[in-house]
C-alpha cells in the first residue's frame, strides 16, 4: 500500500466517527438543548424559555431525536394537566467534557476575532 493511500485510509478512518458525532449533535438546536439539561431536569415550556427562538415544533423534535438516540429521557407524570420531564441520560452527560471544550474554544475564538473588531470601534 502507498503512503498516500495509507493516509487517505488513516484519515478516512479519523473522518468517520467525527461525522457521526456531528450528524448525532450537529445543527442549530441540538447542542444548546443538551446544554440546558446539562443544569438540570426541565420541563418542555422551561425549556422553550431557556433556548431563545426555538419553536415548540422544533424542540419537540430535537427532544425527540435525542430521546432515540439515548441522550435525554422524557418521564411523564399523571397529572392534569399532564407534566413532562426531560433530563439527561448517563450516555447524554459522557457530552459534558467534549461541551466544556467547545465552550473554551467558542471563548478563545470570541476574544481572538472579537477583541480586535472592537478596539478598533474604540479609536
Amino acid at each position: 500500500m502507498s503512503q498516500l493511500s495509507q493516509a487517505s485510509k488513516e484519515c478516512q478512518q479519523f473522518i468517520r466517527p467525527v461525522r457521526d458525532v456531528i450528524e448525532l449533535i450537529g445543527g442549530k438546536w441540538k447542542l444548546p438543548v443538551i446544554v440546558a439539561l446539562s443544569f438540570g431536569t426541565q420541563r418542555f415550556k422551561q425549556l422553550e424559555r431557556l433556548l431563545e427562538g426555538i419553536t415548540p415544533r422544533m424542540l419537540s423534535k430535537e427532544l425527540k431525536d435525542l430521546e432515540m438516540n439515548g441522550l435525554v429521557s422524557r418521564k411523564v407524570y399523571d397529572t392534569t394537566p399532564v407534566t413532562v420531564e426531560y433530563s439527561l441520560t448517563e450516555y447524554g452527560k459522557s457530552l459534558d467534557e467534549l461541551i466544556a471544550v467547545l465552550r473554551k474554544w467558542g471563548l478563545d475564538h470570541r476574544e481572538r476575532i472579537m477583541k480586535p473588531d472592537f478596539e478598533l470601534e474604540k479609536e
